[in-house]
Formats: structure tokens, C-alpha cells, sequence
């Protein structure tokens, strides 16, 4: 493809065609955030969020949300923790709206601060909470959408 030059147009479209498929993903997975204290910042996921330790090396672990595909990575690099760079902040979605009340006492018990709670409209509670690095994350109940991933029915044990 040649240089644009201002007002020229583009020899070719560059972008996908509308008629292929998209890749099929299972949505954003993960995040990996650097902390200070890589054992602070575990117990600090597990006991919000009941993350479950999957791997661990040397100054690295990935918890896992269990019955989710999203993987939270936690390298200890003080030098960079809490650092915002040009994330804002990342969320967490609950399957129950009545759930906020002990997920915001359980950010308090495990060391986070509680910045903001409220209604984004009737029916969507949220909680904005820093973690012990200081890292800013969205715990929310959203209404289902459309695109929602269906419910699986669960399947009952044959006798």
C-alpha cells in the first residue's frame, strides 16, 4: 500500500471484510498487574473474589475466578505497582445484584479501600474499590444483555 498524501484516497481498503467470520474468542481473559507484595495481593483476590491459585513461578501467579474463563496475573515488581499507565480500571461482573453488600465488606476485611458504591440506573449496584496496590477495580451487577453468554442448564444426575 502507497503513503496517503492529505486528500488523497486510499488505493485499497485495508480493513476486514465484512463478510469473514470475527475470531471467536471467549472475551477479555485476563489482566496482568504488577504488585509489591505478590502474597498481599493473592490473599487479597482470593478472599474478595474467591480466585483460585492456577500457576505459580518464580515472581508470578495466576488466580483463576472459579466457573470463569478470566485469569488475573500478579507479578511482584515493586518498582511498577499501582501504576495506572492507560488502564482506568477493570471489573469484575456479579451474577447476583444482591451480592455487593459482602463483597464491600470483603474488600475492607482484605485490605482494599471502597472508593465509590451506588446505582449506574435501578437494578445495577456497583462498588469502585483500589486494591492494596492501589489499582482501581469496578465490581458491578449488570442487567442481562443481549449478547450475554446463555445460561447452561445444569445437567442432574442420572441414577
Amino acid at each position: 500500500m502507497t503513503e496517503r498524501r492529505r486528500g488523497e484516497r486510499r488505493e485499497r481498503d485495508a480493513s476486514p471484510r465484512r463478510s469473514s467470520s470475527p475470531v471467536e474468542t471467549r472475551g477479555l481473559t485476563h489482566i496482568a498487574l504488577a504488585v509489591a507484595n505478590l502474597e498481599r495481593s493473592v490473599a487479597f483476590y482470593q478472599s474478595v473474589l474467591g480466585s483460585v491459585e492456577v500457576f505459580r513461578g518464580p515472581k508470578f501467579v495466576q488466580l483463576q475466578t472459579p466457573g470463569a474463563w478470566d485469569v488475573l496475573v500478579l507479578e511482584e515488581r515493586p518498582s511498577s505497582a499501582g501504576r495506572v499507565g492507560g488502564v482506568i480500571h477493570f471489573g469484575f461482573r456479579l451474577k447476583r445484584a444482591n451480592s455487593l453488600p459482602r463483597v464491600l465488606a470483603r474488600v475492607e476485611a482484605a485490605g482494599g479501600t471502597v472508593i465509590e458504591t451506588g446505582e449506574f440506573v435501578p437494578g445495577e449496584p456497583y462498588l469502585f474499590a483500589k486494591d492494596p496496590d492501589g489499582y482501581v477495580v469496578e465490581i458491578w451487577y449488570e442487567l442481562p444483555t443481549k449478547v450475554d453468554p446463555r445460561q447452561r442448564r445444569r445437567s442432574r444426575p442420572t441414577r
